[in-house]
């Protein structure tokens, strides 16, 4: 069963911008900062496409 998010299709503020950056530069997971930021694997992708960052694959 796939989680449920309660933030469903709310815009990104800046601070989660500036943590997501932070998180893909430690080398992070995708899974892990989806969990940290409360947000979609689907979404964190899609954000870090559009701030052109690069996400750790899964090892």
């Amino acid at each position: 069963m796939a989680k449920k998010f309660e933030r469903h299709r709310q815009a990104w503020t800046a601070s989660e911008i500036e943590k997501l950056r932070f998180m893909a530069g430690k080398g992070m997971s995708l899974k892990s900062i989806a969990a940290g930021l409360t947000r979609s694997e689907e979404s964190i992708k899609k954000q870090a496409k559009i701030g052109k960052l690069k996400i750790a694959k899964a090892r």
